[in-house]
């Protein structure tokens, strides 16, 4: 496995690669890698000659008071775990050379950013619609894989690449759990053993909305405030938000009957970590 850290030198291995008849695949990180980011690196294999994985702590995502300066960095961890999993390249661009000026220049998605995630982190969506953008432009690959728990990110993508007219596949791999269903993230690892615990009733409250609109029950106000309950009883958690959209166009749905599909999104904070998780389900029609 090589490591680049310069966007002339992943730039020029690109072009070789290209040059060469090679289709490269690629998994932009944050790092602190587990499970779930090497199952996008599978993906991105299975579609794929070549798979390059970035390791870069975007800081234009954070907003004032977030986890920037302590987000986990494991950069030899990382190194070890990617090499292990067959990563081709690993591209660690330090932050002056992603940025070596302060930018004037950003992506922004309208609408969709400004609901839900966008809501409670207000820029966050900018700074991830650049930095990927910045990354395509630097790795030209020809898949990019992004991971489907952060499901509002990876509708943004698809649609700044759709807009922009990138010349890249957007694959969106489906969410590893742990055992107990906890969706996987970097961020687990701040959670105290109590949290942990309690943090599982994010995946507990999207199976008790998918098993309630698969039997009909399709008021989705009801549907919430049974999650809101479950949470509530079992946890000591503050939720951000409880919201439905349909998984087309991400426009939020209020009524469910209306639907066939409907992706159930889940925002809360366990003391100071902030846990996010969605679960795409049917709509069953009403007994009788």
């Amino acid at each position: 496995m090589n490591v680049v850290s310069s966007i002339k030198e992943m730039r020029g291995i690109s072009d070789e690669l290209r040059s060469s008849g090679k289709r490269i695949g690629f998994v932009p990180t944050m790092g602190a890698l587990h499970e779930g980011h090497l199952s996008l690196v599978d993906n991105a294999r299975r579609d794929s000659d070549v798979v390059v994985v970035s390791i870069f702590v975007n800081p234009t995502q954070f907003g004032r008071g977030e986890d920037f300066e302590k987000y986990p960095r494991e950069l030899e961890k990382d190194k070890r775990k990617a090499e292990f999993r067959g990563v081709d390249y690993i591209f660690v661009p330090p932050d002056r050379e992603m940025y070596p000026e302060e930018p004037l220049t950003f992506v922004e998605v309208e609408k969709v950013s400004q609901i839900l995630e966008g809501e409670f982190r207000p820029g966050h969506f900018k700074g991830v619609a650049t930095v990927v953008a910045k990354l395509l432009h630097i790795v030209n690959p020809h898949v990019a894989v992004f991971g489907q728990k952060d499901a509002q990110q990876a509708f943004i993508i698809r649609e700044m690449a759709k807009d922009l007219n990138f010349d890249v596949a957007i694959i969106v791999a489906p969410i590893l759990r742990e055992t107990d269903g906890l969706a996987m993230s970097s961020r687990n690892i701040y959670l105290s053993p109590v949290q942990r615990k309690e943090a599982t009733v994010l995946y507990r409250c999207l199976k008790l909305a998918e098993s309630m609109l698969k039997n009909g029950d399709t008021n989705l106000v009801e549907v919430r405030a049974a999650m809101i309950k479950l949470v509530n009883r079992e946890s000591t958690c503050k939720l951000d938000y409880v919201s439905f959209v349909d998984p087309i166009n991400f426009e939020k749905i209020e009524d469910g009957g209306l639907h066939t599909e409907i992706l159930a999104l889940i925002a809360a904070r366990f003391g100071e970590t902030r846990l996010i998780d969605n679960l795409q389900m049917k709509v069953g029609k009403k007994p009788g």
